[in-house]
């Protein structure tokens, strides 16, 4: 059976939301968000993440290790830190809402409104994850382009520059956003079923018992009977 037009759409948006929230959850997960190259030191690569800084040596050795302490780290991270994880649990929830609120998922006509209330929610929640997912990478990336400008740092000093994490995040945010737009679209376009216009039945009543008149040949050969006698 062929899907109907908003059911082909809240698809497209529940799977554009999909890639995104996943991709939001690595970028949270590497340690990509940030990288210096050493000019004097041209055989190392350093890397830093929310959770964790590697340092990537030239002939293919990766060795990472976690922040010692939490509040040691810049406010950029920290923040950052609870924002993406806040970004993955929205993302999460609007996940499970938006598989209630298909118009695939076949429900009693009592439940259709109570369906679609659950499929806005659910891209309500997956826009909310995107913009919550833009915010700390657009921080860092804004802190990063401030640091690397800075006319009182000597230029001998190594800069930090934009990470891959950080375009994948910004990516997550996008597919995000428009996965979650297009759900709600086509959730609100959904074809409400119309309400049978068939007559109202009621039940057969039937007539009342009449006291049964006797059978006239029965009475007269009652009567002739008693002639005979």
């Amino acid at each position: 059976m062929a899907w109907p037009p908003s059911a082909r759409a809240q698809l497209g948006g529940i799977l554009l939301a999909l890639f995104g929230w996943v991709s939001s959850c690595v970028t949270t997960i590497v340690p990509f968000w940030k990288n210096l190259n050493l000019d004097l030191n041209e055989l190392e690569v350093w890397n830093v993440g929310l959770w964790h800084a590697c340092v990537i040596q030239d002939e293919g050795a990766t060795e990472c290790k976690a922040y010692d302490s939490l509040l040691a780290l810049p406010l950029v991270f920290r923040l950052a830190r609870i924002l993406m994880i806040a970004a993955n649990g929205l993302g999460f929830l609007a996940f499970f809402l938006s598989l209630w609120g298909m118009d695939c998922l076949k429900m009693s006509s009592k439940n259709t409104e109570l369906k679609r209330q659950l499929g806005v929610a659910g891209g309500v929640f997956f826009c909310l994850s995107g913009i919550v997912t833009l915010v700390p990478v657009s921080w860092v990336a804004y802190n990063t382009v401030q640091e690397f400008w800075d006319q009182t740092v000597p230029e001998i000093v190594p800069r930090w520059e934009f990470g891959d994490a950080l375009f994948l995040g910004w990516f997550a945010g996008f597919f995000l956003l428009v996965g979650g737009l297009l759900f709600i679209c086509s959730t609100c376009w959904q074809e409400t079923p119309e309400p049978s216009q068939l007559l109202p039945t009621y039940p057969r009543r039937e007539a009342p018992n009449q006291p049964r008149l006797p059978n006239r040949h029965q009475y007269t050969a009652t009567k002739n009977a008693d002639l005979v006698i």
